[in-house]
């Protein structure tokens, strides 16, 4: 139940934190494009059926939150890390520096962070790291809906630009048709070079 994704934002209430945000990433995985975190102060108890965790949803349910989370939160931070960036300090680095930079974009500036996973962030903060929190925490769903969003619709902007590697399909992902693609024609400027699957096609 919905009513259940509040617990962590009404326990951090309690302990006296008064504006809370989400933080959660997408593209960690792929071969390509940047990794994007989105941080998101949800404000309390705001109705929003149907959240979930972004990987749980359709691409139509995702698109329809987004843009019911942009009409009704309360701050939203977006945090963008390139490919560059990504093969110059590793994904679990930039990812986490992503999550920073989507923190320090929100205004106002939160009190305390519900952070999906098992790291937290460079910040002087408090800050909660939760294993799983885009399916416990309703802020983290929120975030994660949006990063998903977001790195989407940044694909689909490099599928335009190299439309023979199928980006608008895949995302970046590690598919059969793009590790296909990356064999017939080797890597362009947004795959990540030091990620296994491209950088033996270097």
């Amino acid at each position: 139940m919905v009513s259940d994704l509040w617990a962590f934002e009404k326990k951090a209430r309690d302990t006296g934190h008064k504006i809370i945000a989400g933080i959660d990433e997408a593209g960690r995985g792929p071969l390509a494009g940047p990794v994007v975190s989105a941080a998101v102060i949800l404000p309390d108890g705001v109705d929003l059926p149907g959240i979930d965790d972004s990987k749980k949803l359709t691409p139509a349910r995702r698109n329809r939150l987004y843009d019911r989370l942009y009409a009704t939160a309360g701050a939203i931070g977006i945090g963008v890390v390139d490919p560059a960036e990504i093969d110059r300090v590793n994904i679990l680095q930039a990812t986490l520096r992503s999550m920073a930079m989507a923190v320090a974009n929100l205004r106002p500036r939160p009190d305390h962070l519900l952070i999906d996973g098992i790291f937290t962030i460079a910040s002087d903060l408090s800050q909660q790291a939760i294993k799983k929190g885009d399916s416990l925490s309703i802020s983290i769903a929120a975030a994660s809906i949006v990063a998903k969003v977001t790195r989407d619709r940044i694909m689909a902007q490099v599928d335009a630009l190299f439309p023979e590697f199928g980006f608008g399909q895949h995302k970046g992902y590690p598919t059969r048709s793009h590790r296909a693609a990356i064999a017939r024609l080797g890597c362009c400027p947004v795959h990540r070079r030091t990620f296994k699957g491209v950088r033996e096609h270097l």
